[in-house]
């Protein structure tokens, strides 16, 4: 590894555990359970990692805290921060997907109602993909649960991530339409790739064959 010690931003949750391995095998010893803690040095003394909720992966490296993060492309899709994506990771796979209750029959072509509503954690991307169809709708902001909106009654239907489809099932719900597909990227402060470009585009290629 190029000795020039490295800042990376990693978020909680489903995509810390690949993220640490992938790490681990380009090279970087970083440990698989964090517990609490927020701010970690590497086994090796080499790298300092912040994890951080993903929402706010890229405002650590924009604001250049962070030289370069990994975060779902799902996270870059809602957000404003000025990052420069350089890779796909290839692994954290999953759909962003318009979803309704089956018995909605949305799926086999019914129409939706005159003004459509739809519970969405993506906000920007449910937006942007129903005004390209010129379907009127309203945007509910949930932050949790989000298939429960339907069966409840204040929603037609969802704009979410779906990796296996159990979810919806279980509440006897079906994809209508796949807006995207999102997996985990590395992104960099642009300013940052510059003055450490030997170190980062080493970690890069490493993570590649790892």
């Amino acid at each position: 590894m190029n000795g020039e010690r490295l800042v990376i931003a990693l978020p909680k949750g489903a995509l810390y555990g690949e993220s640490a391995a992938r790490l681990c095998r380009a090279g970087i010893p970083v440990p698989q359970d964090v517990g609490r803690r927020l701010q970690v040095r590497s086994d090796d003394g080499r790298a300092e990692l912040l994890v951080l909720r993903s929402a706010d992966v890229p405002a650590y490296v924009e604001f250049g805290a962070a030289d370069c993060g990994i975060v779902g492309k799902d996270t870059l899709w809602e957000t404003d921060r000025s990052v420069s994506e350089l890779a796909d990771l290839g692994f954290g796979a999953c759909r962003l997907v318009v979803a309704a209750r089956r018995s909605d029959g949305y799926h086999e072509g019914a129409r939706y109602p005159t003004f459509l509503r739809v519970a969405t954690k993506f906000k920007r991307s449910a937006q942007a993909y129903f005004s390209e169809r010129d379907v009127p709708c309203e945007i509910i902001a949930l932050h949790g649960s989000v298939e429960l909106a339907p069966l409840a009654g204040i929603a037609d239907a969802i704009v979410d991530l779906v990796a296996t489809g159990r979810t919806l099932a279980a509440h006897d719900m079906v994809v209508v339409d796949e807006i995207a597909r999102s997996s985990a990227r590395f992104v960099v402060n642009p300013v940052r790739f510059r003055a450490k470009y030997d170190a980062l585009v080493s970690l890069l290629e490493r993570l590649h064959d790892a």
